[in-house]
Order: C-alpha cells, then sequence, then structure tokens
C-alpha cells in the first residue's frame, strides 16, 4: 500500500467523523437528527476501515516464499488464533462472572459485615477463570 492511499484513507476515516456531527452542530439539535448522525458516522466509518482493511490485506505476498520454506503457516497462524480465542473469551467469562459474584457479595455484605471472606472466596475465585485462561494461552504459545 502506498503512502498516498494510507493518507486518503486516514483523511476518510478522519472526515467520517468530522462531517456527520459538523452537519448536527450546525442544524437543530434534537434526538432523530442525533440518531442519524451516529448512523452516517458509523457507515462512514466502517464503511471506510472495511476498505482499508481490505487494502492493507490485498497487497502482493511478499512473505509466501518464507511461509511455505518453514512449512508451518497454517498450523502456526490457527495456533496464534487459538492462544487470543482462549484469552479473550476466558477474561469475557471471568469478567461476567466476577460481576455477578462482586454484586451479590456487595449485597450480602450490607447485610451482614462478618461474611467478608467468605464472598472474597468466590469472587477470588471467579477471578481464577481469566487466570487459567492465560496459562493456557502461554502453553498453547510455548508450542508454537
Amino acid at each position: 500500500m502506498t503512502l498516498a492511499t494510507k493518507i486518503i484513507f486516514i483523511a476518510a476515516l478522519i472526515l467520517s467523523i468530522i462531517i456527520p456531527f459538523g452537519y448536527y452542530l450546525i442544524g437543530e439539535k434534537n434526538k432523530k437528527r442525533y440518531k442519524r448522525t451516529i448512523g452516517v458516522n458509523a457507515f462512514f466509518f466502517f464503511g471506510a476501515f472495511a476498505l482499508a482493511s481490505i487494502m492493507m490485506l490485498g497487497g502482493p505476498d511478499v512473505q509466501a516464499a518464507e511461509t511455505a520454506a518453514s512449512g508451518s503457516g497454517l498450523a502456526e497462524g490457527l495456533g496464534y488464533i487459538a492462544a487470543a480465542l482462549v484469552t479473550g473469551l476466558s477474561c469475557v467469562g471471568g469478567g461476567i462472572a466476577v460481576a455477578s459474584a462482586a454484586s451479590a457479595a456487595l449485597g450480602a455484605l450490607s447485610e451482614d459485615s462478618s461474611i467478608l471472606g467468605k464472598s472474597l472466596i468466590f469472587v477470588g475465585l471467579a477471578e481464577g477463570v481469566c487466570l487459567y485462561g492465560l496459562i493456557i494461552s502461554f502453553m498453547i504459545l510455548g508450542n508454537l
């Protein structure tokens, strides 16, 4: 991708933010106009982002010979994807568990302050899910 193409995409992304909100600020400020502005902004931003991604990834494949020589292109790529999914999904699950456990612990703690230790154990167990996912991710990355 050339420098001119990069500059054009950067300008398109910036203008996709400035033009809709400039349109909103100039006219009457109401809820319908604001929703339309957000919709236009999202359409142009993600459209320019998708086009930029296609252009960046659609260039000549210069590293094909190097990858073919190493012989582990697909397996290594899937390993990185697996490590990212393990970390991401375990952290999302741990976040949901901590949100539920911590809110219940605070509610129970407001009723009886002597159960602080028990409630912290449940919150800590929920956080452990994230750590287990991170450990598995390191194990996957260690085998690549």
